[in-house]
Order: structure tokens, then C-alpha cells, then sequence
């Protein structure tokens, strides 16, 4: 495991801030012995959950052609059919996973193509699981073709909590299966919109892990 590049900036101001205030409590003594305790114990927890936030797990996977791995870490929240009329402009199998945050926010290429589109737009920052929230908060928009199956659009949106959607994917770029196609900061969504004969492999209230679970497979 190692921490993501993302987290560079909010780490050190965190550690500056959470290092000048211990400072303060212990050589300026005003609170008393047992209240400094616990201030300090809840700015070292605090400190180590947004390290937490941070982290990138090590992964292994086995994969198939027609495997369409999970994006992001977390809990399938919706499966359904959808029009897409931002690029692709047919009916797509929908299958949105929401990540809280506590889970890994790096999301991941779910299989081996060429990313094809990608545009980013502002928004409002309503919760994640609104049904609002993949047309009207900020996101961004990648789709990735499989050189076989067609392609699949992934779009990054951004929760309550999230002020900033990280995307790397560019279009003409070649996506690699587990390689990082973006971050996004503190509770989210990813939405994959999945061809109508793929077969889905997940059901509602299931658990996943980005680039490891399989949540759908090309027909």
C-alpha cells in the first residue's frame, strides 16, 4: 500500500496544522490535564483517517476478454436501464457504485482499450445516491472502446462531501485494465453504463473492489 499523489497537498497542510495545534496544547497549558489528552488523542485519529483516505492498496486480478472489472471501491446502489444522450446516444444497462469515505477513491480502467471521450462539467454537489446527481453535480465523462465489444462510459461524480473530480483519461489515450484513470476527494460516485447485452454480474447492495471484482461481462 502507498499513498496517492492527490493527498500530497491536504496531507502536509494537515500535518502543519495538526502538529501547531499539539504544540499549543502542551506549551501553552490553558485546558486541563485530562481535556489536553483527548484533544491530542482526537487530533492524531482525525490525522490518520484522512492519511487513511489517501491510501492505494496493492491488487491482484485475473482477467478474461470479456471481463468488465469495477471502476471504484464500493457498494452497487443502482442497476437500470438508462438513455445516454451526452455521447453515446442509445439505452445503456446502468450500474452505479458509491463509494463512502472510508473506501479507496482511486478509480481504475475496468478493462484493456482506447479511451475514445472525455469532457468535464461543474455542477452542484448534491448526495452521491440522488437520482439527480449523474446530471446535475460535477462529474466527468469517460468512455473507453474494447477493440472487440464496444464501448462502455464511465462517468466520475462528485457527492456531497467531494469538491474535486480528478480524471486522467484523454482522448486517443490507450486504457489498461487496473491502470489509474482518475481520483475523486471525499465521497462519491462512479456510474458505468454498460452495453444492453452485457451480462451483469453484480446485484444491488453488493460490495466491489476497484479493478479486482467483475461486475459485468461482454457478450
Amino acid at each position: 500500500m502507498y499513498l496517492h499523489r492527490e493527498g500530497t497537498p491536504t496531507l502536509l497542510i494537515s500535518l502543519a496544522l495538526s502538529c501547531f495545534i499539539l504544540f499549543a496544547v502542551w506549551n501553552w497549558p490553558v485546558l486541563p490535564f485530562a481535556i489536553s489528552v483527548l484533544l491530542s488523542a482526537a487530533i492524531v485519529v482525525v490525522f490518520l483517517i484522512i492519511v487513511w483516505f489517501f491510501r492505494v492498496p496493492r491488487r491482484t486480478r485475473t482477467s478474461d476478454d470479456r471481463s468488465i472489472h469495477a471502476p471504484a471501491d464500493g457498494k452497487v446502489v443502482a442497476i437500470e436501464e438508462v438513455m445516454e444522450t451526452e455521447t453515446l446516444g442509445d439505452r445503456r444497462r446502468q450500474v452505479s457504485i458509491f463509494m463512502s469515505p472510508l473506501n479507496v477513491h482511486v478509480n481504475w480502467y475496468p478493462f484493456n482499450g482506447t479511451t475514445t471521450y472525455y469532457k468535464y462539467h461543474p455542477g452542484k454537489y448534491l448526495v452521491a445516491w440522488h437520482p439527480k446527481s449523474s446530471t446535475e453535480n460535477e462529474r466527468s465523462t469517460v468512455v473507453v472502446e474494447h477493440p472487440r465489444y464496444g464501448k462502455v462510459l464511465m462517468r466520475q461524480i462528485a457527492g456531497a462531501l467531494a469538491r474535486r473530480i480528478c480524471t486522467y483519461a484523454r482522448e486517443g489515450q490507450p486504457s489498461q485494465l487496473g491502470k489509474e484513470f482518475g481520483f475523486i476527494k471525499f465521497g462519491s460516485r462512479v456510474d458505468v453504463l454498460l452495453p444492453l447485452d452485457a451480462e451483469v454480474t453484480v446485484k444491488l447492495g453488493d460490495k466491489v473492489s476497484g479493478s479486482v471484482s467483475v461486475i459485468a461481462r461482454f457478450k
